[in-house]
């Protein structure tokens, strides 16, 4: 398999899917950190309440965490290829600036491989755990963004401004 930027890493010689040979990869600490943004329209704004949101299902932003957190344990369940890994950190944390629930996930683990699916996916679905429990409340929710906004540990680092 061709190596650099414009080749894919999970294709073998043949040109079939692959799972990433990580065997004679390092172990190091490696840390991914991945966002999203939920626009939340008006009636979801109106039942904001301090720092927390209080559904019919019960509390929102709380449980968003819960569902980030777990997902991003599961990563390697939902995406195809993905190592399973034994997250040592798992942080989601969610804040509302203007208009939108900010979502930031935090991965790390000491691995051969990196966090940026598992970071990926934690921010993803608690941004779809906001959408589920506030959709009662308004049907112009829109999962505005999700991306990486830093990773460190691997062969290159990448570090996205904020």
């Amino acid at each position: 398999m061709t190596t650099g930027a414009d080749s894919l890493s999970h294709v073998d010689d043949g040109n079939r899917p692959a799972m990433v040979d990580v065997s004679d990869k390092r172990v190091t600490e490696r840390l991914a950190h991945a966002r999203s943004r939920v626009l939340l329209p008006a009636p979801v704004l109106e039942a904001l309440e301090g720092d927390e949101i209080q559904s019919k299902k019960g509390p929102v932003f709380a449980t968003a965490i819960i569902a980030g957190v777990m997902a991003a344990k599961r990563t390697h369940e939902l995406i195809p290829f993905c190592h399973p890994l034994g997250l040592e950190k798992c942080d989601v944390s969610i804040a509302v600036r203007d208009r939108h629930a900010v979502i930031d996930c935090i991965c790390k683990v000491s691995h051969k491989t990196g966090v940026e699916m598992e970071a990926l996916t934690g921010a993803s679905v608690a941004a779809l755990a906001i959408y589920d429990m506030c959709k009662a409340l308004s049907q112009d929710i829109v999962i505005a963004e999700t991306r990486l906004i830093s990773k460190t540990g691997g062969k290159r680092d990448f570090h996205h401004g904020q």
